[in-house]
């Protein structure tokens, strides 16, 4: 269990902060941009569901994936080396499995689309969509982690990524009107 009774420690203040593993790293390291840009995900997602009232079924996906988000950074502040606690929380298989079924379902009431669509509509599909772009440069900075010598990322955790842009998207369509009020691009509108 967590316990913050202070929140600010100073351990800081030289520019590093603690891994889960207790280890150091600059707070520009990729890491640790990594997991901060997961939890920006998650602060959009926040955002997005004060505007979901409306969208019951959604808010509650929107509410368990921001759970799995914590699942997500603890994964990431805690690499995988040989000597790392084997009862680490890590990202499952079943948690991508799960969004791939959530945008299925969401999807089925959906109309194919003909072009791109542009983020917008409704104030919930605008701050989604938002929350789609952010978490795919959490998706880019996890995969460049994982091409780093030294750094070993978890598969399913950048499989969540990318499955949670999914169905962040589909969930903007969804909450759209089932996509009636999706704003669509339209190439060369304004030569």
């Amino acid at each position: 269990m967590v316990v913050l009774n202070r929140i600010y420690t100073k351990t800081g203040d030289d520019g590093t902060t603690a891994l889960g593993s207790g280890e150091r790293r600059l707070k520009s390291d990729l890491r640790v941009d990594a997991y901060g840009t997961v939890d920006e995900t998650n602060a959009a997602i926040g955002i997005a569901r004060l505007h979901l009232s409306n969208e019951p079924e959604v808010n509650a996906i929107m509410n368990r994936v921001q759970n799995d988000l914590f699942d997500l950074g603890a994964d990431f502040a805690v690499p995988e080396t040989e000597n790392a606690p084997k009862e680490r929380l890590r990202v499952v298989e079943a948690q991508v499995e799960r969004l791939e079924a959530e945008i299925d379902k969401l999807n089925a009431s959906l109309k194919p689309l003909r072009s791109f669509v542009l983020p917008g509509g409704e104030a919930s599909a605008a701050y989604l969509h938002l929350a789609r772009t952010i978490c795919r440069r959490a998706e880019r900075l996890a995969v460049e982690l994982s091409q780093r010598s030294g750094e070993k990322v978890n598969p399913a955790a950048i499989r969540y990524l990318n499955r949670l842009s999914d169905l962040l998207f589909v969930a903007a369509r969804y909450v759209n009107g089932r996509g009636e009020r999706d704003v669509l691009w339209v190439p060369g509108a304004n030569r």
